[in-house]
């Protein structure tokens, strides 16, 4: 399986990283090592000194599909997640200056963050899905997937020309404003509307 992750898909968040908008979807992928294991804490890798937060809504695929039309889209998934897109804001700065990949910045052991999973029936609209994260019980980022430059089914569409998605994939939405750095003894908290999708502590 794969993690599929979208930049740049909020516009408060472009504006606060004084990032361009985009004229498509910015992807990137993390290999499925860099998924953080159940129960465990995040540790702060010794590479960086500024490890970032980026709350996002996931969708898990559920059959293989390519070259998938946005009216088609709403089949190949039936869950909604939440989970961290962790950056290593230092790193990805000292990349992007040189032109280079951002992999080392953001597809490092423990950087994917991945709650748990809902019903997509659970949603009324999933295009008005409010989600937050919590810092040590204080809101730092909020969203609503209305807000997204690119919604689920198109981003499925966009996605689905460059690779073929498979069952089990994983697609990262994007993160609205707030993102900031972590520190050890943090707990971070992530809700879709008020339901907790998952708990971390930062190590």
């Amino acid at each position: 399986m794969k993690l599929i992750c979208i930049g740049r898909n909020y516009t408060d968040h472009i504006k606060e990283l004084d990032n361009e908008k985009p004229t498509d979807p910015v992807v990137f992928l993390k290999p499925d090592t860099s998924i953080l294991l159940k129960k465990q804490p995040f540790f702060i890798p010794d590479f960086s000194d500024d490890v970032h937060h980026e709350v996002e809504v996931l969708v898990k695929i559920n059959k293989v599909g390519k070259h998938i039309d946005k009216k088609f889209a709403h089949k190949y998934y039936d869950e909604i997640g939440l989970g961290i897109d962790f950056t290593a804001r230092d790193l990805q700065a000292q990349l992007k200056a040189k032109g280079l990949p951002w992999e080392k910045a953001k597809a490092f052991d423990g950087a994917a963050v991945i709650g748990k999973w809902l019903p997509k029936s659970k949603f009324q609209n999933l295009n008005n899905i409010n989600f937050s994260l919590k810092k040590n019980e204080e809101i730092v980022q909020s969203g609503n997937t209305e807000l997204m430059l690119w919604k689920i089914d198109e981003l499925i569409e966009y996605v689905s020309k460059y690779f073929t998605l498979k069952i089990g994939d994983i697609i990262f939405t994007g993160t609205p404003a707030g993102v900031g750095k972590v520190f050890a003894e943090d707990q971070l908290k992530g809700y879709l509307g008020d339901v907790e999708m998952f708990s971390i502590k930062i190590k």
